[in-house]
Formats: structure tokens, C-alpha cells, sequence
């Protein structure tokens, strides 16, 4: 009788991380983390702006992640990622998980004016219309987009990476803001962990990328001022916040966000503000001038992700991840 490959040598095999071009270097690093080689597949463009996409490799009966985070250009991207989902599917892939470090148009998440769509939901049904099994997410703008799908969705968050960064420096004169209301349970679970006081910034929307600081909920008065987010996109709500705290008597203000969408002059506003610091993961790749504004530092999740990859394709726990 021929020999069989041991179990947990066939669920090796089948493990297969292919990568759009949205973020081709995290994607690179959590091949690396799975010492895994990156899947054939070839994506490009033909000249009128229309996506090719090819599998090069056999995927018949493999588990297969696609890395492609939904970052501008947010509709390229997105369609990147179904046409993948739906060749893999047509290839007989026996199951497909889109790997979504930053989940475009998780803002609009709700219908909050007349006759506007719930784009998040729009997006969600699309993908797993296209044949998607399940969803790896990190920091969604909202956790209720969870529900969104009809799938399962293991939703990460970076904290731990961004916690083990902060937890290397003296916190005894720290204090975590809460950029506004949405945010606090982000924010206390943060300062919970790095064992730090809690304040809230409250401010009034008045527009799409337009923010009014109106007041600080909390003594800031002599404490170095760490805001929390989970994403920053033109950075003026950013700029406006770090000036609220350093009027209301903070020694300095730093900001630590997930996602990089830094959009419009947000490296401007940043590099000339009066920030100490802004922390960014990698789950969006970062412009060549963000890299060099000496003000910005990137931390990478790509471990964390390669755990959480590793867990579902052996079907273990994710939880210890969110420790």
C-alpha cells in the first residue's frame, strides 16, 4: 500500500495566499510570516482601464486567501478583488477567504440622509455575491458591518501591535483621547490596557471631511495627549483635535490610527502641525511622501494577519489574537 502524506501535511498544500496590487508589500510580508510563497496570479489592466485577471497556478481543492485591501483606488481595488474571487471560484477552489486589511466604504455604513444608499452593505453583498466564503477584516469602521455579510467574518484588530509599541515607553504622564463619541470604546479599551485615564473629544460634523472641535470631556491639563483612531483620511479632524488638547493645557499630542487613508493634504497638515507623532499600520500602503514626513511611523500587522490565517486554515481559535 502507497504511504499518505500525514493530515496536517495536506492542509499545508492546500493553503494557497494569492494578492491583488493594492497592497503587494503586506501582502509579500505575510508570506514571509507563513513561509508560504506568494500564489500565481497574474492582475493587470488593458489599455481602456479594463481588469485582467488569470490564476496562474493550480487551486483545485485548495483554501485560498486573497490579500486586498480596499484602499484608493477604491474602486479598481474592489473590483480586483471580485474578479479574483470569481476566477478562484470558477477554478474549483474549495474555499476563498478575502483577507480585507482596510474595508472601503465602511463610513457609509447607515442610512443617515434621504435617499442615500448604505454603501458598506452594497460592497459587503458584492463580494460574497461573487463567491467569497469568509471575510478576515481588520478595525472596520464599524463592528456592526459584521452583520453586513451573510458569511462568517473573523474581525482583528491592531491594537496589539500598536500596544506593544506604546507599552515600551514611560505612560505615567499619559492620557488617551477619544477623538469623538464614536470612538470610546476604541479608545478605553486602549487606555484600559496601557493602564492610562480616558478623555473625550466632542465635536460636530457639519459636512463629509469637515470637522468642528467643540470641547474636551476630561482634564488634559499637563499630560502628554495619545488620540486614538481607527482610520485618518484628510487629517483636519486630526490637526483641529491636537490643537483643542494643546490649548486646553496638554504638554503634547500624538495619534496612533489603524488605517493610513491620508487623503487630499493630510501628509501636509500633519507634517506642519503641531503633532509630536502619528502611527499608522500597514494595511494601506503608504504614499512616498508619507514615508518621508519624519512625523508619521508605520507599524506592521503582518504577523498578526499571518496568525489569523494560519488559525483558519487549521480551524483554530482566532481569540488569542485579540489578547
Amino acid at each position: 500500500m502507497a504511504a499518505t502524506n500525514p493530515p496536517h501535511q495536506k492542509r499545508s498544500e492546500r493553503l494557497k495566499v494569492l494578492s491583488g496590487n493594492a497592497n503587494l508589500a503586506l501582502s509579500q510580508s505575510i508570506c514571509n510570516e507563513l513561509q508560504v510563497p506568494s500564489g500565481g496570479v497574474v492582475v493587470r489592466s488593458f489599455s481602456d482601464g479594463e481588469i485582467y485577471v488569470q490564476i496562474d497556478e493550480n487551486v483545485r481543492g485548495s483554501d485560498v486567501f486573497i490579500i486586498q485591501p480596499t484602499c484608493t483606488p477604491v474602486a479598481h481595488n474592489l473590483l480586483e478583488l471580485i474578479l479574483m474571487i470569481d476566477a478562484l471560484k470558477r477554478a474549483s477552489a474549495d474555499r476563498i477567504t478575502a483577507v480585507l486589511p482596510y474595508f472601503g466604504y465602511a463610513r457609509q455604513d447607515r442610512k443617515d440622509r434621504p435617499r442615500v444608499p448604505i454603501s458598506a452593505k452594497v460592497v459587503a453583498s458584492m463580494i460574497e455575491r461573487a463567491g467569497a466564503d469568509r471575510i478576515l477584516s481588520l478595525d472596520l469602521h464599524a463592528a456592526q458591518i459584521q452583520g453586513f455579510f451573510d458569511i462568517p467574518v473573523d474581525h482583528l484588530f491592531a491594537a496589539p501591535v500598536m500596544i506593544e509599541y506604546f507599552r515600551a515607553r514611560d505612560l505615567s504622564n499619559t492620557i488617551v483621547i477619544s477623538p469623538d463619541a464614536g470612538g470610546v470604546e476604541r479608545a478605553r479599551a486602549f487606555a484600559k490596557r496601557l493602564e492610562v485615564p480616558l478623555a473625550i473629544i466632542d465635536k460636530r460634523r457639519e459636512q463629509p471631511n469637515v470637522a468642528e472641535v467643540m470641547h474636551i470631556i476630561g482634564d488634559v491639563e499637563g499630560y502628554e495627549c495619545l488620540i486614538i483612531d481607527d482610520l485618518i483620511d484628510t487629517a483636519g479632524t486630526l490637526v483641529k483635535a491636537s490643537e483643542a488638547l494643546l490649548a486646553a493645557g496638554a504638554t503634547a499630542v500624538s495619534a496612533c490610527a489603524t488605517h493610513a487613508v491620508l487623503s487630499g493634504p493630510a501628509v501636509e497638515r500633519i507634517a506642519s502641525s503641531r503633532l509630536t507623532e502619528v502611527v499608522f499600520s500597514d494595511s494601506i500602503p503608504l504614499r512616498p511622501e508619507a514615508l518621508a514626513c519624519g512625523k508619521i511611523r508605520v507599524l506592521s500587522v503582518a504577523r498578526l494577519l499571518a496568525r489569523a490565517i494560519q488559525s483558519i486554515h487549521e480551524e483554530t481559535s482566532v481569540s488569542s489574537l485579540f489578547v
